[in-house]
């Protein structure tokens, strides 16, 4: 596997190796001991998620504040999505920016995004079915939604707002002035 630091200290784009031929390709997607020796990280993945949604659609910003906060591995299994992830950890020198990058079948590759992170995608295919790890169980009462066009943060989302597909939680999210301390 291929660990690329990003612009963001802590987040990784992984490229996990691709062995093909005319039947198709295998792939490690996951190696605890490559994974911890390149990002120093070491989770405890605890649960893995997968959703499905259509061209148009943006989940998110979603984050778990406290002891709730979570660690994620996410990547695609079908289709194409930007994924992106916001920097809310308290003190940090990239407070309030964000990386993202196109995760797709195609391209394979992963995002790691550590605690402190808010995250979310938008899927740029008909269809795509999007995979994740995370290091803490899922806890509703801990859960919040950062506004998906939230002006300070200012993602450039690729789906113009008015042809966004949103649930009815993400068009509530807060804004990052409304976050004073969205991990105490």
């Amino acid at each position: 596997m291929k660990f690329i630091k990003t612009e963001i200290e802590g987040v990784w784009l992984i490229e996990p190796v691709r062995h093909g031929d005319s039947r198709g390709y295998f792939s490690e997607t996951y190696r605890r001991d490559e994974f911890t020796a390149a990002t120093g990280a070491d989770p405890d993945w605890v649960q893995e998620n997968e959703s499905e949604s259509c061209r148009g659609v943006v989940r998110g910003l979603h984050f778990q504040a406290g002891e709730a906060s979570q660690a994620k591995l996410v990547r695609v299994a079908e289709g194409s999505i930007v994924d992106v992830a916001v920097d809310l950890r308290p003190g940090s020198a990239t407070y309030g920016r964000y990386v993202s990058f196109e995760l797709s079948h195609e391209n394979g590759l992963q995002l790691y995004i550590p605690r402190g992170f808010a995250h979310g995608f938008e899927v740029l295919s008909d269809r795509a079915r999007f995979l994740y790890k995370v290091d803490n169980y899922y806890c509703p009462e801990a859960e919040r939604t950062l506004r998906f066009d939230d002006a300070t943060v200012g993602v450039a989302w690729r789906t113009p707002a008015d042809r966004m597909i949103l649930s009815p939680k993400d068009m509530k999210g807060v804004s990052l002035e409304e976050l004073p301390n969205p991990y105490a």
